[in-house]
């Protein structure tokens, strides 16, 4: 297969809804990746897949561990046979047909909220570890670190958002957590935030605190202002606090994120094709069902997918195949008509070392070059997703930005070309001084800011830090410069008033 820079594929319908009315600003802040896609599927290959996900959904069935879902599903005229729904293909095209291409998402700080889809890119910080890694620490995440990784992403340009779960604070009750995290995520931050998904009542939890930070239920119904990750129980099974929890914020017309979670050789079979079909057949099933319980609900259309060891059975990532994978899934998406999740700076390093760092890029570089509309874990991420690492997480911010620039498309025009420089300098000479250069070395080229480009002596001189040091040196800088975004006093009395009230329910 002959890969092909591709900058809009054909899609399966021409059509298009909008979604909800953008919000003030939606592209202040937010990376545009202007630059062509790179498409390895051949018109055969997606043909194939195709045929593939069709049989699967019609064949195999996907199980839905929900009722209220079962009887949707067998409302639209679906075969139900238990709690396995085979679903006809052309149904599900009907509903997918239904969900917005793009759509906005408010911040509270107008200027940082986005826009999922078309050329735009919003990056999350890592979501899910339970432990974190701080120097040459490795423990158990705190309600602290929550916090001040919430913190950390609220100082990244680089990034949109601090994302949902940026760590598990073990140290706070579970029942409750929940709700000390969406605070901290509206108080900490002004960008976007994901909601908790751990039950129907964490939803409306979430849910109920957006409203009073945005000004009510109607308000975050018409604009909407989480986006919520919907993993699926691969292979084909979409367990029932997960739904529950998609049946809450796709009724409220929040957007939710689909997301099979596919390691080939355990919850899919080991060839790429063979998850990409079944990649497919899941993430469009949990969009159906989605659009049953409202159309015209926004969604995404997501990915996880990667492979484990098969001497050791462990996950592995940042790896070829996932890189691969991730490619042809912005293909796909966009085949669709939809928005798509994938990437981030996935690795399974133990340490914020140079295998990290590679394989970090390995997967992040791919996101790009397929144009990756929502990147979840694109700092931070260690050890396989089991740790958030404080250094790793400037680290993946240096990636980033390095990224960001170098998928700006280049500016040439007459100015650019310099010509007059050559006539100041003439033959043999060097340019530093030249007028041209002079007018432009502030800005001419990226300065990265975490890396060190010091001659040995010098470096040694002011104490030879590796990379990990100089990263544990710039977060610390960072936290401690760390001022809040402003709030209005009687929200944030509101929602202090919430979470103690709800604590006292739940028994914490």
């Amino acid at each position: 297969m002959e890969p092909v820079f591709h900058k809009s594929s054909v899609r399966f319908r021409t059509e298009r809804r909008q979604g909800a009315k953008s919000p003030g600003n939606p592209r202040h802040r937010m990376f545009v990746n202007r630059m062509p896609r790179y498409e390895i599927l051949t018109s055969d290959a997606m043909d194939v897949l195709d045929t593939g996900w069709r049989r699967l959904l019609t064949e195999v069935g996907v199980q839905f561990d929900s009722p209220r879902a079962l009887a949707l599903f067998r409302e639209a005229g679906q075969r139900v046979d238990g709690d396995t729904v085979r679903l006809d293909p052309g149904f599900v095209l009907e509903q997918v047909a239904k969900a917005p291409s793009e759509f906005g998402v408010r911040a509270r700080n107008p200027g940082r909220s986005v826009r999922i889809g078309g050329d735009g890119m919003a990056f999350g910080a890592v979501y899910g570890p339970p432990f974190v890694r701080e120097g040459e620490v490795r423990r158990d995440a705190t309600m602290d670190d929550f916090r001040r990784l919430a913190m950390l992403a609220q100082t990244a340009d680089a990034l949109d958002s601090a994302g949902g779960v940026v760590c598990e604070p073990n140290d706070a009750p579970l029942d409750s957590r929940h709700l000390d995290m969406v605070r901290a995520l509206a108080t900490l931050t002004d960008k976007i935030y994901m909601g908790n998904v751990v039950s129907g009542e964490n939803a409306r939890d979430t849910l109920a605190m957006s409203s009073i930070l945005f000004g009510g239920r109607d308000a975050i119904e018409a604009d909407p202002v989480t986006i919520s990750l919907i993993n699926c129980n691969s292979p084909l099974c979409w367990d029932g606090r997960m739904l529950d929890a998609l049946f809450e914020y796709s009724a409220a017309n929040q957007p939710v994120v689909l997301t099979p979670f596919l390691l080939m050789g355990a919850m899919s079979p080991v060839t790429i094709p063979a998850a990409l079909v079944q990649q497919i057949a899941e993430a469009l099933s949990g969009i159906a069902l989605a659009q049953l319980i409202r159309p015209g609900a926004p969604v995404v259309f997501g990915s996880f997918l990667s492979n484990i060891d098969m001497q050791s059975g462990s996950p592995c990532f940042g790896t070829p195949e996932s890189g691969m994978g991730l490619l042809c899934t912005g293909q796909i998406a966009r085949h669709f008509g939809l928005p798509f999740r994938s990437g981030g700076a996935l690795t399974s390093a133990q340490l914020p070392d140079a295998q990290a760092a590679y394989e970090g890029l390995m997967t992040l570089l791919p996101t790009f070059l397929a144009g990756a509309n929502f990147v979840m874990h694109a700092a931070g991420w260690l050890e396989g997703g089991l740790v958030a690492s404080y250094e790793k997480f400037v680290i993946d911010l240096q990636l980033v930005e390095m990224l960001q620039h170098e998928f700006t498309p280049l500016e040439i025009d007459e100015a650019s070309l310099a010509f007059g420089a050559h006539e100041e300098i003439g033959h043999g000479g060097h340019f530093l001084g030249a007028a041209h250069t002079l007018e432009r070395f502030r800005t001419c080229f990226y300065r990265p800011f975490l890396s060190s480009s010091e001659n040995h002596e010098r470096w040694l001189k002011n104490g030879a830090a590796d990379t990990a040091a100089r990263a544990a040196g710039i977060a610390a800088g960072r936290l401690a410069a760390y001022e809040p975004p402003p709030l209005d006093d009687g929200i944030r009395a509101e929602l202090d008033d919430y979470v103690t009230r709800r604590r006292r329910e739940l028994g914490d």
